[in-house]
């Protein structure tokens, strides 16, 4: 995958409410060629520690490209993203924000999308408890799901260090519904599986991006991911599905995630490992490869076999 873009993507933040709660949606594209079809769509889960924009449309300084939606709208889509409720612009509400929360704010973001671009189906990736929630939206609304991407998804838990040492908090998760997350939080995120798989100054411009907004976050995927699991049958996703896991991801084992992907229905599957990758797969050194074997993915020929 080449470094260079020859267009740059704009961006149109918009707003749309899930019932009083106002969730920010954010979209860029370089738009379809005159004559040309519109471009398919992409939607970005974010996952539980931070915000859409720091996720997936990130600038390190000198660092080179880490905005997952400047490249894929380089790519030909039409690339969206959202902060779900108590995170980024979103309201500030009272719930814990979990994934039944992440796939309501689903249902009202799609909706827009598809007012906007005319197109009934889009293609979804999610990050982390991102991964869930895009799942989890899967199985309510499959209508709306092409194909989907699971990034350090996670399905019973089994084998996941960190989830065994964040499941010491649990009696905290269930009785708060905010948690902190400061900068050496964030810090932790790229240091807490395998040290070296990315560029610490990408941290610190995570921290930067995130913490205009507070230090505190929702404690709801995290008790859903300590207490809950599974929270996302396999059998009942219908969607063409690529699970993706960085070979030292602490919370996604691979054989908690070969279990799941061995349960899928649909014979379009891909598993793959990307090696020297962590957890925050967007976010580390071998991201490029993450960026190809998704748009491969995505652009996948049709099956010829049936009519």
């Amino acid at each position: 995958m080449a470094d260079d873009h020859h267009a740059t993507p704009s961006r149109t933040d918009y707003t749309v409410h899930k019932g009083e709660v106002s969730l920010a949606v954010y979209r860029k594209h370089v738009g379809p060629a005159p004559g040309q079809p519109p471009c398919p769509v992409l939607f970005l889960v974010h996952g539980s520690s931070n915000s859409a924009l720091s996720s997936f449309d990130l600038t390190v300084p000198g660092a080179g490209e880490y905005s997952t939606m400047n490249v894929f709208a380089g790519l030909g889509f039409d690339v969206w993203t959202m902060d779900h409720e108590n995170y980024g612009r979103s309201s500030r509400a009272s719930g814990n924000s979990d994934i039944a929360s992440g796939v309501a704010d689903l249902v009202a973001a799609t909706g827009l999308v598809i007012r906007e671009t005319g197109q009934p189906r889009m293609h979804f990736m999610g990050e982390s408890s991102g991964a869930l929630r895009a799942a989890a939206f899967a199985l309510v609304r499959p209508e709306r799901v092409d194909r989907l991407v699971l990034n350090a998804f996670t399905y019973t838990g089994r084998n996941s260090p960190t989830l065994a040492k964040r499941a010491e908090q649990l009696d905290y998760f269930r009785t708060h519904n905010r948690r902190l997350r400061d900068r050496e939080m964030i810090r932790s995120i790229f240091t807490r599986d395998h040290p070296g798989t990315s560029d610490p100054a990408v941290a610190e411009a995570l921290a930067d991006a995130e913490l205009v907004f507070g230090d505190q976050v929702p404690t709801g995927t995290y008790l859903d991911m300590t207490a809950n699991l599974p929270v996302v049958d396999p059998r009942e996703l219908q969607a063409p599905v690529m699970i993706v896991r960085g070979e030292h991801d602490g919370i996604a084992s691979e054989e908690d995630l070969l279990d799941f992907f061995r349960q899928l229905p649909n014979p379009d599957r891909q598993f793959v490992v990307l090696p020297g990758a962590a957890h925050a797969l967007v976010f580390g050194h071998n991201r490029y490869q993450l960026w190809h074997m998704v748009h491969a993915f995505l652009t996948m020929p049709p099956r010829r076999d049936r009519q």
